[in-house]
């Protein structure tokens, strides 16, 4: 039995064949980057949660790459909600601070 998220870890690690030839260094970010371009946010929160459950089927560079990517945005599948929470995360740092 396959789960909704095998073919999103299978075009992860396609986009990652892709990328691997450029090394770990060139290649994590660019597989990240292409995640947040290119898909949409559904699959960005499918995966995310597939990352919660531990990545399995992920080969290494994808995995990583969605690691940061998932980290960057907060977890959030939208860019608007990635900023909005690291907005709410920098304002309850500040009060944090301010309280001592």
């Amino acid at each position: 039995m396959h789960s909704p998220s095998d073919a999103l870890v299978r075009m992860a690690n396609d986009i990652g064949k892709f990328f691997r030839s450029q090394g770990e260094e060139r290649g994590v970010p660019g597989i990240a980057n292409h995640i947040r371009l290119f898909w949409e946010p559904r699959m960005k929160k499918q995966i995310f949660a597939h990352l919660g459950q531990g990545g399995a089927g992920l080969d290494p560079m994808p995995l990583k790459a969605l690691q940061q990517l998932k980290a960057d945005m907060h977890g959030m599948p939208t860019a608007a909600e990635a900023k909005a929470a690291a907005a709410a995360l920098a304002a309850r740092d500040k009060e944090k601070h301010a309280l001592g």
